[in-house]
């Protein structure tokens, strides 16, 4: 994030002393003027423009290398009712928000649309913002391999070889703003961004991955924030503590398997899986391990056969929106019985997957240091399995993080009950990638810095998707008035 004008020496001094613990504010100054232009891309409201900031690349050194961050702004439709900007801070890492105000735009209220220009962007080191990418092997891009399933047996060998493998390509990639990448250097983009508006302060709705993002921000820039929503909420320190981030897809399965079986045992439902929920969790347990046993062949996919991995990583996929999602689980599962697959599902192309791939390395490995050892991994693995059969081990494995080559340059921000009382988070009860648990331990952290409204709602994504009227009503009459609940609250 951003800096205050000092002695230029002194700042530089102090950063690499202190590791940028205390971030130096952005004025406008700091920036050139934007210059708005029409957006890339179809079906965006035609008022919504563009424009490219220039940001450095390492925040030690302000004077060197530079690097673009894209933005879109979508002006506030009445003028007159305008109070300022609301930054929409997207999920991931490796997501982005240029679409954000054309595309949830259209769902927000008309008190929110005229109270704010919405403004999205793409993150560093994401296209169409100065990219990042590593030259992955293409089996390394399947979703199986991003996130770390064990072998049938609980093995992490092959993990620990990809994590090398991956590794390798990014060292070979020779690009240094791999090694900028950071929650803590998202933040500093966004006081740039704050900056080159024209805001004095600036809200923001960060979703997932976006939550920790608008957490930093609001700890590292206290004196620079209006109104700030966190939406399905990131444990406070996701690479940390049992790497949390990764972790929380354990419970996140859990808690949200029951209402699947529900759902997949309900008569009438043609995807209908049992008779009764309490026979559908041990008929995924039966056709994942058939599976992994006799995969069965699947042109075009990758990998190229339905795996038990394959099958546990779609139902991870499919239970973050139930409305799509519980469908493609259930497809598969009854394809699976039959000893058949439907049509391969279509991927982004390899350059898509190796931009976004080498971002989420970046993020998650330059925050903070991860275990090297293999047996750190093996032994997690194997107690997850006992524990949480669902996920196989998967969250307690090893990602690229156990070969990066790089050491984190800065300490993980860590969440604090300091500041004005400005944040209002919103969380839905049972969400597979942040799980309530984590979500409390970040309401916790915030003290009296925030309120928390809980939605009996199942999926990922509370304001304005997977949640309720009732919290939908709350963050909205927020973002618009100022007005909070007065104490955390339930909506059912």
């Amino acid at each position: 994030m951003k800096q205050i004008k000092r002695n230029a020496s002194l700042i530089a001094a102090s950063a690499l002393l202190f590791g940028l613990a205390v971030p130096l504010t952005a004025s406008a100054a700091d920036t050139e003027p934007l210059e708005w232009t029409k957006c890339g891309g179809t079906g965006l409201d035609p008022r919504q423009r563009c424009a490219t900031l220039s940001v450095p690349m390492n925040y030690a050194d302000p004077g060197g290398r530079k690097i673009d961050i894209v933005l879109s702004r979508l002006p506030s439709e009445k003028p007159s009712a305008r109070r300022g900007a609301l930054l929409m801070i997207p999920g991931g890492p490796g997501g982005d928000s240029l679409a954000g105000p054309s595309e949830t735009g259209r769902h927000l209220p008309r008190s929110v649309r005229d109270a704010y220009d919405l403004i999205g962007f793409a993150p560093r080191g994401n296209s169409p913002s100065t990219p990042v990418s590593c030259d992955f092997d293409r089996s390394d891009l399947a979703r199986t391999k991003l996130l770390p399933w064990p072998t049938a047996g609980g093995s992490v060998a092959e993990n620990m070889a990809a994590a090398r493998r991956m590794s390798d390509a990014c060292a070979r990639a020779g690009d240094e703003l791999l090694q900028h990448v950071s929650t803590k250097n998202n933040a500093r983009d966004i006081d740039r961004i704050r900056a080159a508006l024209g805001e004095r302060k600036l809200s923001a709705w960060g979703v997932s991955y976006g939550t920790y993002v608008g957490a930093a921000y609001r700890e590292m820039f206290p004196r620079r924030t209006d109104r700030i929503v966190l939406d399905s909420n990131d444990h406070p320190d996701p690479v940390q503590g049992q790497r949390a981030w990764l972790a929380a897809f354990e419970v996140g399965v859990e808690d949200n398997f029951p209402e699947f079986a529900k759902w997949a045992s309900r008569p009438g439902n043609p995807h209908r899986l049992a008779r009764t929920a309490a026979e559908v969790r041990p008929l995924f347990l039966r056709l994942a391990a058939r599976l992994d046993r006799t995969p069965i062949p699947w042109p075009g996919s990758n990998p190229e056969e339905l795996n038990g991995n394959v099958l546990r990583q779609t139902m991870l996929d499919g239970f973050y929106d139930p409305a799509d999602g519980y469908p493609a689980v259930a497809e598969l599962m009854l394809a699976a019985k039959k000893g058949t697959v439907p049509p391969a599902p279509q991927a982004p192309p390899d350059p898509v997957l190796r931009n976004y791939a080498a971002v989420v390395a970046a993020t998650v490995c330059n925050d903070a240091a991860w275990p090297r050892s293999a047996a750190v991994y093996r032994k997690d693995v194997a107690t997850g399995r006992l524990k949480y059969p669902l996920t196989a081990g998967m969250p307690r494995n090893a990602m690229v993080c156990a070969a990066w080559p790089w050491q984190p340059k800065e300490p993980p921000v860590r969440v604090t009950d300091r500041g004005p009382s400005d944040v209002l988070l919103i969380q839905n009860e049972r969400d597979v990638a942040t799980p309530l648990s984590g979500a409390l331990k970040l309401r916790e952290a915030l003290g009296r810095r925030a309120v928390m409204v809980t939605n009996d709602a199942t999926g990922h994504g509370a304001y304005l998707d997977n949640g309720t009227a009732c919290g939908d009503t709350l963050v909205s009459r927020f973002l618009a008035t100022g007005e909070r609940p007065r104490k955390d609250t339930d909506c059912r």
